[in-house]
């Protein structure tokens, strides 16, 4: 019998390389997509074009050659992913087809979801690998696969895979890593770290931070018998505007200053590892806590391809599959 259930993982994504063109062309993708920067007209076309992709992409370009890996020639997201999709479709079995495909740059959504189809796949569940739900996430990565869907002539059923931030299979795995991460030389902090986004952006209806909250909440609950003192902060604040808070590198700063001489991160919001936890949390967040006066940083990478992490993606979609599997 041919598979008639595919599953898409769909993650955000990576340029092809780390030349200032390969993340120019990236950059310029991103920035285009209404979800991320939701401006229009020739004002915002002139600085993007004039301004942002005249300097971003030598600046990006260090920061993935910081983290890249030199031996697959990939970003580190992209590598991940994919082992992620290889495990998980030995887990569920030879009558599911498990592909992934990436929001931006290189296996395009479309592509992946055709693919599947071709392969005889009936019924598609996309799941989006992200905890908690943003229109610059989750509600984009959808976009293009429902657009994706209005070319076909033959549509297979469609399942989506909701946010899952307080799911008990996901807290428990979180809960553990952390639990790993302080045998031993135990964390004076534990600092939790979510990607931020603008208060512009919240007030306009994303419940994207109160979900966040709810993650910490579930953690801080789940890790009391532990006493791991935790903390709750968001990193990547790029421009002027109003973000969400506090910061992440200024409460390193702070903690630093204030005598703490041992902390950890963890970035609950990603199901892998990317440029925004291995470069900016792992090398620029860890400089500025030592620059400060402390003595140890240790980053808790994401689930990742992970036995847990895995563990929890087949949990996940065999519960929104029912009927299917």
């Amino acid at each position: 019998m041919s598979p008639s259930t595919g599953i898409l993982l769909i993650n955000l994504g990576s340029p092809t390389g780390t030349s200032e063109a390969q993340l120019r062309a990236y950059l310029r993708e991103f920035l285009s997509d209404r979800r991320v920067i939701d401006r229009r007209g020739p004002l915002w076309w002139l600085v993007l074009n004039g301004i942002i992709l005249r300097k971003r992409p030598a600046v990006s370009a260090r920061a993935y050659r910081a983290i890249w890996d030199q031996t697959g020639n990939q970003a580190p997201l992209v590598a991940i992913t994919r082992k992620s999709a290889r495990q998980l479709a030995q887990k569920l079995g030879p009558q599911v087809v498990v592909d992934w495909a990436m929001r931006y740059g290189a296996r395009p959504i479309g592509a992946r979801l055709a693919a599947l189809v071709a392969q005889g796949c009936s019924r598609v569940l996309l799941a989006p690998l992200y905890p908690q739900y943003a229109g610059a996430t989750t509600a984009t990565a959808l976009d293009v696969a429902y657009r994706a869907l209005e070319d076909m002539v033959a549509q297979p059923s469609i399942r989506t895979l909701p946010p899952y931030f307080t799911h008990p299979a996901y807290i428990a795995a979180l809960a553990a890593s952390i639990r790993q991460s302080q045998q031993g030389a135990r964390a004076d902090r534990v600092l939790v770290s979510f990607h931020g986004l603008s208060r512009q952006t919240i007030a306009g209806g994303d419940p994207y931070q109160a979900q966040c909250e709810a993650t910490y909440q579930a953690l801080e609950a789940t890790l009391e018998p532990d006493n791991i003192p935790l903390t709750l902060c968001y990193q990547s604040r790029p421009g002027r505007g109003d973000w969400i808070g506090p910061h992440l590198e200024e409460e390193l700063a702070r903690l630093g200053g204030e005598g703490v001489r041992s902390v950890a991160v963890v970035a609950p919001g990603f199901a892998a590892d990317c440029l925004e936890t291995l470069e900016e949390i792992n090398i620029r967040a860890r400089a500025t806590f030592l620059a400060a006066g402390g003595e140890r940083f240790t980053y808790i990478p994401c689930l990742n391809d992970s036995a847990p992490g895995v563990d929890l993606l087949a949990i996940l979609i065999r519960e929104q599959a029912v009927g299917w599997l």
